[in-house]
C-alpha cells in the first residue's frame, strides 16, 4: 500500500532508515524540480550525480545510464537514490520519462530496500518528466509495495 502525504519528501516521516527516491536525466544536468529541494539540504546527492554523469567515479556495477540509480548517504538514516530515469530535461517533445527506466531503477531501490528501509519521494515521474501517475503508480506497485516495502508518497501544500 501507498501511503499518501502532504510534506516535503526531504523531510522523510517516520522512523527508521529512509531512501528518498527521485529521478534524475539522461543529460548530466541539475537545475530544475525537484533536484532543487534536494539541493537546499544536501550538496552530496549533486556533487555524486554529476561526478558520476562525468565519469570521475568507479562506473563497473552501476553505469551512467538510463535504468541505473546511484545511492548517496546524507544522513545516519536518510539516503537518496538518484535514479535516471529521464531521458533529456522536459517533456515540451513529449515525456521525458522513460518508463521501463524507472522500472529498473525502483527494482534497484527495492532490492536496498530489502534492508529494512522504507521509501520516500515526490510523486516522481509526474512534474517536468511530463509523466502520468496513472502509469507511474502502477511500476511502484509492482516493484516496491509487492516486495513488502513501505512507501511515503508527497505531496506539497
Amino acid at each position: 500500500m501507498i501511503n499518501y502525504v502532504i510534506g516535503d519528501a526531504t523531510q522523510p516521516q517516520g522512523e527508521g532508515h529512509k531512501i528518498i527516491a527521485h529521478i534524475v536525466n539522461s543529460y548530466g544536468g541539475w537545475g530544475a524540480g525537484f533536484v532543487l529541494a534536494i539541493s537546499k539540504r544536501w550538496l552530496s546527492p549533486e556533487l555524486n550525480y554529476r561526478s558520476w554523469y562525468a565519469g570521475k567515479q568507479p562506473t563497473i556495477l552501476q553505469p551512467f545510464q538510463l535504468g541505473q540509480v546511484q545511492m548517496i548517504p546524507v544522513e545516519r538514516d536518510i539516503t537518496v537514490a538518484n535514479m535516471v530515469a529521464q531521458h533529456g530535461y522536459s517533456s515540451t517533445n513529449g515525456p521525458a520519462i522513460r518508463y521501463d527506466a524507472l522500472e529498473q531503477c525502483l527494482t534497484r531501490v527495492a532490492a536496498m530496500a530489502a534492508y529494512n528501509f522504507s521509501v520516500h519521494m515526490p510523486r516522481i515521474g509526474c512534474g517536468l518528466s511530463g509523466g502520468k501517475w496513472e502509469e507511474v503508480e502502477p511500476i511502484i506497485q509492482r516493484t516496491l509495495v509487492a516486495a513488502g516495502i513501505s512507501v511515503t508518497v508527497y505531496d506539497l501544500k
